[in-house]
């Protein structure tokens, strides 16, 4: 399946079995982790036993804590680097969606328990949590087409699914402030309004409007 199939019927997963992920997809993952590396600047790292990344008080009243593993997205503290993890990392949550595995961005975990390498100059920005969900969540209420476009009025089929795509986009507490303009030269720009973990929703959200936008072009 497409990863346009992915994004339609990824939702966020809050409560998850205790079932391990098989060795196999552990390695398939771990390759996507090392290429998101490699193109994004990232040191994001699968590890396999989440231990007590969510052990707030909130995470366990979201379930979050029976979250069997996590991808913890580190990279060189810079201006750019929340929106590079999201980019590079909802990739990485497609393609496990159709591995069968499921996912919650998570903003909230306790730093001090994540046991992951974390290099001089470097942060973490969010950690993803991953395994067999307990059910596969559901749609997030969304923003209308109108709410979050400017630009130009007369909008092409491809700016029209790129957009529906970034509007199915996990966004922190479900905020969407994000504004997708089309320019005069058919150029887009994508911009956030600020909020929590915001500049990780843009960079999520510019993934979903490329993965749509360049389908409906057949590029």
């Amino acid at each position: 399946m497409s990863e346009l199939d992915m994004i339609k019927e990824r939702h966020s997963v809050r409560n998850y079995l205790d079932k391990p992920i098989e060795a196999e997809k552990q390695e398939k993952l771990k390759a996507l982790i090392d290429e998101a590396n490699e193109k994004g600047n990232l040191h994001l790292q699968f590890i396999e036993d989440s231990g007590k990344v969510f052990s707030r008080i909130m995470n366990k009243a979201m379930g979050l804590s029976t979250a069997p593993s996590v991808i913890v997205c580190i990279g060189p503290d810079d201006d750019t680097l929340d929106e590079r993890v999201g980019y590079y990392g909802e990739k990485i949550v497609l393609a496990a969606q159709e591995m069968g595995l499921n996912t919650c961005w998570a903003g909230t975990y306790s730093g001090n328990k994540v046991e992951a390498d974390i290099k001089e100059g470097e942060r973490i920005s969010i950690v993803i949590a991953i395994g067999y969900g307990a059910n596969q969540g559901r749609p997030h209420k969304s923003k209308s087409f109108e709410e979050v476009t400017a630009g130009k009025a007369e909008k092409p089929d491809w700016f029209v699914q790129g957009v529906e795509a970034a509007l199915m986009a996990p966004t922190a507490i479900n905020q969407q402030k994000f504004l997708i303009t089309l320019n005069d030269d058919d150029t887009v720009s994508i911009t956030d309004k600020g909020g929590v973990l915001s500049k990780v929703d843009l960079g999520i959200v510019k993934y979903h409007f490329d993965i749509a936008s360049k389908a409906a072009r057949g590029l």
